[in-house]
Parts: structure tokens; sequence; C-alpha cells
């Protein structure tokens, strides 16, 4: 399969993983990687000397491109993009922020930038800020996605920059793929599908709901971490959602922020005081948010955390092997486009 992605990103297939805190890990990474996809490493809620090492065991699992994502939104992301530069990691995934800087220190040793994005506005600044690529996450995905579906969102954007687009949020087989292509696409991005296989860390209680739930069955919301995202429809999340929130919550919580991120609590206290109450009441819900991730998808805790799950868990089924789920993936896309061909006869 030959699309400006594979040719971009030097892989055979133009299937990515996303990159998902405490799922999107090296095992992870590897195993897609070398199923003929590219894996993105997630290093938002690592201390820098952990991104270090997820790199290196990364390459130890696969000699295949790979990527790792920087998330401006978090505190002390841009340590953890010198350490993904000075690794020279093959692609860099960036999100929530101005990556321009970023993109030339990529370009200078040969890598590859591609930036998440969920508006129009934020794709061409993207574009203007030297990205290769756009992921373009719609509003069917789990977590951080954005307020437009993929159908509406997808073929706007492709037709507004010049780089090659990724479609993500509501792919999960080869109709998917197939559709994507004809939205304008060069390839898919998928979260949900690649959370529910073998080779995910995420407790097999949460595979087991995936499977379980339908695509009625997820909240969006910005009161899980203080930005628009969708979740498993649990009683954690729901907990979640009603918990109030002060300024002065932010305060309390900010340590538990800068003991995640390996950071000075100082700085982070500093930072909290002056951003106004607001921003404090955000950063409240983000640390918050962060430990109930964590505890949902590690532990099988639906009650304390809760599970990023996109909408296209409604067609999930199966808990199978990666490989598995590329090769049907290839396989569906060339089915249905046969079918499709002779509907246009």
């Amino acid at each position: 399969m030959k699309t400006r992605i594979t040719e971009l990103l030097k892989v055979k297939y133009p299937i990515i993983l996303s990159g998902m805190s405490w799922i999107s890990v090296p095992e992870l990474v590897a195993a897609v990687s070398n199923a003929g996809g590219c894996g993105i490493l997630a290093t938002g809620v690592l201390k820098p000397e952990q991104t270090r090492e997820y790199i290196q065991r990364t390459r130890t699992l696969t000699k295949k491109p790979f990527a790792a994502n920087v998330t401006f939104y978090f505190p002390g992301s841009e340590k953890n993009a010198k350490v993904i530069i000075e690794e020279k990691v093959p692609v860099v995934n960036y999100s929530l922020g101005k990556g321009d800087w970023l993109s030339k220190e990529v370009h200078k040793y040969g890598g590859v930038v591609i930036a998440t994005v969920t508006t129009l506005k934020h794709a061409l600044a993207a574009q203007r800020d030297g990205a290769d690529a756009l992921i373009v996450t719609g509003y069917e995905a789990a977590g951080h996605g954005g307020a437009v579906t993929s159908l509406a969102l997808v073929p706007q954007i492709v037709d507004a920059v010049n780089i090659p687009v990724i479609a993500a949020g509501g792919f999960a087989d080869g109709r998917g793929l197939l559709t994507a292509f004809a939205l304008g696409a060069e390839g898919i991005s998928m979260g949900t599908r690649f959370m529910n296989t073998v080779e995910s860390p995420v407790h097999e209680l949460q595979k087991k709901l995936s499977i379980e739930l339908s695509a009625f069955d997820t909240i969006y919301t910005d009161k899980f971490d203080g930005l628009p995202a969708r979740m498993a429809d649990t009683r954690g999340a729901r907990r979640l959602i009603k918990r109030w929130l002060n300024p002065l919550s932010a305060l309390f919580l900010s340590r538990k922020i800068a003991n995640l991120l390996g950071l000075p609590w100082g700085k982070i206290f500093l930072g909290i005081m002056l951003a106004g109450p607001k921003t404090a009441i955000q950063m409240a819900r983000m640390a918050t948010g962060f430990k109930a991730f964590e505890v949902g998808t590690m532990d099988g805790d639906n009650i304390n955390g809760i599970l990023p799950l996109g909408q296209i868990t409604g067609i999930i089924k199966d808990t199978p092997k990666v490989k598995d789920v590329i090769e049907r993936i290839i396989k569906e896309a060339h089915e249905v486009a046969k079918q499709v061909e002779k509907k246009l006869k």
C-alpha cells in the first residue's frame, strides 16, 4: 500500500498508533511498527529520564520507524522534547502548543514532524510552523478529540493544507481506512482499537468493557482534565464530572503534578498562583484527571478511575494481536474497495 504517509514515514501501511498516556508504551509501539504501521510513544506523563529510557527500550524492540509525542499542555513537556531531539527519534508528534522551534530542531537531524490538530486554524498554524503532516482528530475519538466529526473535519482540512493528513477518531477497520482515503486523508491513526489488543498494557477488565460498550456509552466533557475529552461512561467518569473544584484545589494538587512529572514543586505552585483562577481550576482538573486515567487504564478501576474510549468501540468485538488487527484492516479495505467499485458501475 502506497500513500504520501507511507512514503514520508517509510512504513508499509498508513496505520498509526495514537500516543496515549500509560497505554502507548514501548511494547505496544514496537508491535505496531513491527507489523508495518508506525507506533507513537506517549511521553506526556513521563519524567525526562523515563522518556529517554522508553525511547531506548523501544529501539531494542523494533528496528522499524517509530514516533514519540510531546503534549505541550503538560508541564515539563519541553524537557521531554529536548530528550526526544537528543535521541533523534525519527518521527516526532506534537499537540496542544506551538511547534515551530520543535520542527526546526527535528528537521536538523532529518526527522519528520507530525502535528495533532482538531481545528482548521490549528492545522494552518502547524503547516506554517513546519509540520510535515497532520493528525486530524475528530469528535468521535477517545481522549482529546475535537468538536467536529471526522467526516466533516478531515475533508475541510485536507482541502486547506498542502501537507498529508492522517485521520483520527472513528477508525478501527478496513471500512474506516477506505473512508479516510475517500475523505482525502493519506492514512489513519487509531487509539481505541489498539488499546484493546494483546500487546496493550491496559487492564483486561477494560479491554472486556470496550467490547461490551456501544457508541452510545461514552461521555465528552472538559470536566475530566480541563480539556474536552471522551471517556467511557462509568461510575468513575460520572463522579469526576460532578466533583467541585475551586482555585485553591489547584494549589493543593500542584504537588501531585510536580511529583508525577519530576518538576520543582515551588515552580508549579508559583505558576498556578500567577495564572489566575480559571487556569488554576483547569490545572486542578488536570491533576485529578492524571491519576484517574492511570487508575482506570492500569488498575481496571471504574469507580476511582476513568477509561479513554472512542465511539468506535461499538464495532470492536475482540482482543487480537496487533499484527492481526493491521492485516485484517488491509484485507478488509481491499474487499470493501471491490464492493464499492461494483456499486459505482
